[in-house]
């Protein structure tokens, strides 16, 4: 695990996050959500990592978008998928000035992904731990992945490996083959309360 973020900044982050959606649909931040971002060490907001960022309003999810591998700097991942998931999710009409109100944010942060060398389904299995690990499924062209807080919805490992195929639209079954690549990872997630998720 990489070092891990104190939740006061981790808080910012989301702050960040928020007023990046605001400012996109021309709403005024007041002065006081406006993150000091000054209080974060620079090395942090530089560290490439993988983001995301999700979006839910009365508890529904309602925009999840990020980026898996460390490819960008933690503020420009996070301003970046903010946008991204309060206007480009396709599953979701873009979120309207009215509703950000509403709208309740998360941040996680990705570790880097670990690549499984599992010989069958069972194996596979045993090396996936319920709401610690991401997973992240790939065959072909193929990909897709479930956060940890996903367990929460998928408590049950084959349920979840399944509905991952499905998400990565593969068979269902898909899981139990060897020529499947899976992946996993681990996040720390914030949400405004400053309180971490510990996923």
């Amino acid at each position: 695990m990489k070092e891990q973020w104190k939740p006061e900044y981790g808080k910012k982050l989301v702050q960040e996050a928020r007023a990046e959606i605001a400012r996109k649909l021309n709403l005024s931040v007041p002065q006081h959500l406006e993150p000091d971002l000054s209080e974060i060490p620079a090395g942090l907001l530089e560290e490439k990592r993988g983001v995301f960022v999700t979006l839910q309003k009365t508890g529904r999810l309602r925009g999840c978008i990020g980026n898996i591998e460390p490819a960008k700097p933690v503020l420009e991942g996070v301003r970046e998928n903010a946008l991204h998931a309060a206007l480009d999710d396709t599953r979701f009409a873009p979120v309207t000035p009215e509703e950000l109100a509403d709208i309740d944010i998360e941040v996680s942060l990705l570790t880097v992904p670990e690549k499984l060398d599992h010989s069958d389904a069972r194996d596979l299995l045993r090396q996936v731990i319920p709401f610690r690990h991401g997973v992240i499924v790939e065959k072909g062209s193929h990909r897709a992945t479930f956060l940890p807080q996903v367990w929460e919805q998928l408590p049950d490992p084959t349920s979840f490996l399944t509905q991952l195929c499905l998400k990565a639209r593969l068979d269902p079954d898909a899981w139990h083959t060897r020529d499947l690549s899976v992946f996993i990872y681990e996040v720390q997630s914030f949400t405004e309360t400053g309180k971490p998720n510990g996923h």
